[in-house]
């Protein structure tokens, strides 16, 4: 299991692909399958069966093509160099994929990314030597993914409760960018007239964007808060306290991990009608569309004055959103892609695979 160099798995905050891969990780370990993670140093697995292999001793963040080719190499000359064998490569790095060709082990990719104009000459000549995996079937479509087999992601229902929404206000979590829509968020909960928590921060190259749009925003409502970035348990319990999720994305989101997190507390999510957003909300069960951020505040005024099924809303998130789901569908394809069963994934084959 090739994870990325720039977030420890798990994630001890931000870090939607390392939280799924150690999700993963551990879910395969579970079934008795040996798995080798390549991370970076501060991952950890917690399962016997599970072996943990790093290049960098800390996280290479912020991400540089560089270090992940890198990382991306020592792990495959890892897989090649083992007396013992691989039966499979799991890869979420688009690295890994320039060293598809050379091996003689059946590689899997994730894609975790939107659709990236410079990556797609090197995707169509690379995919007959790996299967590509796509994390929702619109990211498979904007992406012009043709052949790649969706599995949607899940997380352990366990790390995310059922909440009461006692807390009484909205929560956004996610980047401080244009795309995510904190600025749509802020003005939604404004106009509900509810307390807005926003967890999270800009990134490299949303200072912009954040001083423009986000700071003057947050100057003028007054119940608007920033919390930083929040991990584990703050987060679920920030989720579960919530009224409502917040999720006015303005861009193709390829799937967003947060509104399942959000809907295994029990806390609907409000969202726009974007990417994967019609494929993980169930309209009405765990959570709304709205076409506005007007349309959001009249939901949002609506919520905080007579409430939610939040019970409904879990046991819906629980039957499509686990990671024993996530980790089925994987097994099912790993097994498609070779001719032996799945003794590990992405672990040296005397182990597994």
């Amino acid at each position: 299991m090739i994870s990325t160099p720039y977030v420890p798995v798990p994630p001890p905050r931000y870090g939607g692909t390392e939280l799924v891969v150690g999700a993963l990780v551990e879910g395969l370990a579970e079934r008795g399958h040996e798995v080798t993670l390549f991370s970076c140093g501060g991952s950890r697995v917690g399962h016997s069966r599970a072996e943990l292999r790093t290049l960098y001793d800390c996280a290479a963040w912020p991400p540089d093509p560089r270090i992940e080719l890198d990382h991306a190499g020592w792990a495959i000359e890892s897989v090649l160099g083992d007396a013992r064998g691989f039966d499979l490569i799991h890869a979420h790095v688009p690295a890994a994929l320039a060293f598809a060709p050379l091996c003689d082990v059946p590689m899997a990719y994730t894609v975790h990314h939107e659709r990236e104009p410079a990556l797609q000459p090197s995707y169509r000549r690379l995919a007959r030597h790996a299967r590509f995996i796509a994390i929702s079937a619109r990211q498979r479509k904007v992406a012009a993914l043709d052949g790649a087999h969706v599995i949607h992601h899940g997380v352990p229902p366990d790390g995310f409760p059922l909440g009461d929404g006692a807390g009484g206000y909205a929560a956004f979590l996610g980047r401080f960018a244009a795309e995510k829509g904190v600025h749509h968020a802020i003005d939604a909960a404004r106009a509900a007239r509810v307390e807005l928590r926003l967890a999270g921060r800009p990134h490299p190259g949303d200072g912009g964007y954040y001083r423009g749009e986000v700071v003057p925003r947050l100057a003028c409502a007054r119940a608007a808060h920033e919390l930083g970035e929040v991990g584990g348990r703050d987060k679920a319990q920030l989720l579960g306290d919530a009224i409502a999720l917040l999720f006015p994305i303005e861009w193709e989101e390829p799937f967003g991990l947060v509104m399942i997190e959000s809907m295994l507390c029990g806390t609907p999510v409000l969202a726009f009608e974007r990417g994967s957003v019609p494929e993980v909300i169930d309209d009405g069960v765990t959570g709304f569309l709205c076409a506005t951020a007007g349309e959001m505040a009249w939901r949002l005024r609506r919520l905080a004055r007579d409430g939610f099924d939040r019970r409904r809303c879990r046991e819906r998130a629980l039957e499509r959103w686990s990671a024993a789901r996530m980790v089925d569908d994987h097994i099912a394809l790993y097994q498609s892609m070779t001719s032996k069963a799945v003794h590990v994934a992405g672990a040296p084959a005397s182990a597994g695979a």
